[in-house]
């Protein structure tokens, strides 16, 4: 890239590059999904309960396990925690950083929302879902998993906000 260019990252063309140069004989698959489960709203917006699901982990790391294995974990939205665990997900952390909790988890954004009547209001949990190089995990487990947990806090709609 030229420098100044607003051009936008060609990311999956990079990371291809980036495994090739690695030594990887086969290009990255990403996860993909034919039939994806969306489907219309069936209350306006202004009426839905919104979930929030995050890549972030847990504070605390209480959602990975003894063997390093990360898990499905929920947290309260009131009051939002103060900050989130970041460093064991891939991001540029030269470039960025993950400070600005609300950057990838709004919850201060939503309520507003709320308030304004643009939402219905949040459930009381927002959810973390780990980011794993499986498809099979992701559609699974943790898919079906996360889908349980929004479904049981109340959500008609839910946003993905990863990290």
């Amino acid at each position: 890239m030229s420098g100044g260019s607003n051009a936008p990252v060609p990311y999956m063309e990079r990371t291809r590059q980036y495994y090739r140069a690695m030594g990887y004989d086969k290009d990255y698959v990403w996860a993909h999904n034919e039939d994806a489960p969306f489907t219309p709203l069936k209350k306006p917006l202004a009426e839905s309960r919104v979930a929030l699901i995050t890549t972030a982990s847990d504070k605390s790391q209480t959602n990975i396990d003894a063997k390093g294995v990360r898990h499905v974990w929920a947290g309260p939205t009131t009051p939002p925690p103060d900050a989130l665990f970041t460093m064991n997900t891939a991001w540029d952390k030269e470039s960025t950083h993950t400070d600005d909790r609300e950057s990838f988890l709004p919850i201060e954004t939503m309520q507003a929302f709320a308030r304004e009547g643009r939402i219905g209001g949040l459930t009381d949990h927002f959810f973390g879902t780990p980011t794993v190089y499986s498809h099979r995990m992701t559609m699974q487990r943790h898919a079906p998993e996360i889908l349980e947990r929004v479904q049981a806090d109340g959500a008609d709609v839910a946003v993905l906000s990863p990290l």
